[in-house]
């Protein structure tokens, strides 16, 4: 787990992650981009990232976040999912 603090027009450059990553954020809102999408992610809301996707964000506001890595580099990975397993 990393914590993120960004001031306003803060940025963070596009780049992929080896592992799965969720970043929450706890106090105001990031705009991200995975070069498909575009939104934004506010304070009380996750965005869940899969290896190899590129993605970038920045902060109009102050904002904070937490950077959750599920697991380890270099050890296989399975791409996030929110569906059940039947």
């Amino acid at each position: 787990m990393v914590g993120l603090r960004l001031g306003p027009g803060q940025n963070i450059p596009e780049h992929r992650n080896a592992i799965p990553l969720a970043l929450i954020v706890t106090v105001g809102h990031l705009h991200f981009d995975d070069g498909k999408n575009q939104g934004e992610v506010a304070a009380g809301e996750m965005l869940l990232i899969n290896p190899g996707e590129r993605h970038t964000y920045r902060a109009e506001i102050e904002t904070s976040a937490y950077l959750v890595f599920a697991g380890l580099p270099g050890v296989r990975s399975r791409t996030w999912s929110l569906r059940r397993k039947r």
